[in-house]
């Protein structure tokens, strides 16, 4: 099963990274106010999101992939707050779910942290 789940989480990275490249507006419309450039920092995070996910897949790296993962979630977890406050004072309907992606991120940094120890 650490095998299958270990698949799943490179392709789950992969998919989000190269949706950097198909949908950036929804990325930067969530981007804190205090980063400057909001298009490159998003490019840049769907280029890490693609690498570290075949990283995983990579017996030799995976531990450093997976500690690359729960770095960068812990980078972007700003973004997610932004995103929670923007809908709320856009009174979007979806707020819940923004608000659940929240506690979400420490459930992907559990997944990503037990490929940081040997298969």
């Amino acid at each position: 099963m650490k095998k299958f789940f270990n698949y799943l989480l490179s392709l789950f990275y992969v998919l989000a990274g190269v949706n950097h490249f198909f949908n950036p507006n929804l990325y930067m419309e969530i981007m804190p106010g205090f980063l400057p450039w909001h298009y490159l920092l998003v490019i840049i995070s769907g280029i890490l999101e693609i690498i570290l996910g075949i990283i995983v897949l990579i017996p030799s790296l995976r531990r450093y992939g997976a500690w690359g993962i729960i770095f960068l979630l812990i980078v972007i977890f700003p973004a997610n707050i932004q995103m929670a406050v923007n809908w709320y004072y856009d009174d979007n309907p979806y707020l819940w779910l923004a608000i659940i992606r929240l506690p979400i991120q420490i459930l992907l940094i559990a997944w990503a942290w037990v490929y940081t120890k040997k298969l």
